[in-house]
């Protein structure tokens, strides 16, 4: 009885597995530990969204291109909105390039819980990594869709003579980017934490953001509703300041106020704030319900 008291108190864990203390209980470290697994489901993430294609990856080229040839003809050609001095194809690619990856990573992340309940059923790790993992796939989708648009614009700037703003304001990019993604982040895992029980959540957060890229200056500037009785609701937008200031790094043209920018730094940081709380709360017995 001695002997195996004695090697049971020279046993050594390498992994203890803790219920969460609080709802705000974030181990930074145990994520960081994980970060393999994290790349592992970035991979995954980006090879399954194209398995039994035909053109595979050649999609993030030719989605922002058929939506800019549909802008230029419905709010160019018809309804005649002005680009606010920014050649119509590059404002229209600019807009499309910084909201695909926001909704792509909304969307994406708002079904974590039933897309993924066989794995979590299964084996331990963070759960938090699989919509980090999802926001980090988009990136590679955005990096695609980016380089488009800097072709196309070096060859507006070639070939028509349209001369590319280059400035310090480019180096704001990937905090707008950042943020977009804090943004998708927080609202998805809120809406991924509501779905466990109400189901129909998903078919509600489609229809929102098909409303919200037209409440978004995206094929339209700031500029334009300005003064008009549904200003304040573009105002209320969060990702207009964002969305405005992406154009305005790329171009020299745009809306950018300090107000605006820290109304959407507080939206993100209370976004994320609520979604680890709900998620937190959820994972615990939301396999249960799923």
């Amino acid at each position: 009885m001695e002997r195996a008291s004695n090697s049971e108190s020279n046993d050594h864990w390498d992994l203890e597995i803790l219920p969460k203390r609080n709802l705000l209980d974030i181990n930074l470290r145990e994520l960081w530990n994980y970060k393999d697994l994290v790349a592992l489901f970035v991979k995954r993430d980006f090879v399954s969204q194209y398995t039994q294609t035909i053109l595979g990856p050649l999609w993030h080229i030719i989605q922002p291109l058929l939506t800019t040839a549909m802008f230029l003809f419905l709010f160019g050609k018809v309804a005649k909105i002005s680009t606010d001095g920014i050649e119509p194809v590059l404002f229209y690619m600019a807009g499309i390039t910084i909201w695909n990856y926001f909704s792509a990573c909304l969307t994406s992340t708002s079904s974590t819980f039933v897309t993924n309940a066989a794995i979590f059923g299964k084996v331990y790790f963070p759960r938090l990594i699989l919509p980090i993992s999802v926001v980090l796939s988009n990136v590679i989708r955005f990096g695609i869709q980016f380089m488009l648009l800097f072709v196309t614009m070096l060859i507006y700037a070639t070939v028509f003579h349209n001369p590319i703003h280059w400035s310090f304001n480019w180096l704001y990019i990937p905090l707008l980017v950042f943020a977009m993604a804090c943004m998708g982040l927080g609202m998805g895992i809120i809406i991924s934490s509501l779905t466990t029980k109400y189901r129909d959540m998903t078919l509600l957060l489609t229809f929102a953001v098909q409303l919200g890229m037209y409440a978004t200056p995206i094929a339209f500037p700031y500029s334009f509703i300005k003064g008009k009785s549904y200003q304040w609701l573009i105002d209320a937008n969060p990702l207009t300041s964002i969305a405005e200031a992406f154009r305005y790094c790329l171009f020299g043209h745009g809306t950018v106020t300090a107000n605006g920018l820290v109304y959407s730094g507080i939206f993100i940081l209370v976004t994320v704030t609520i979604g680890i709380l709900m998620f937190n709360k959820v994972e615990k017995d939301f396999m249960d319900t799923v």
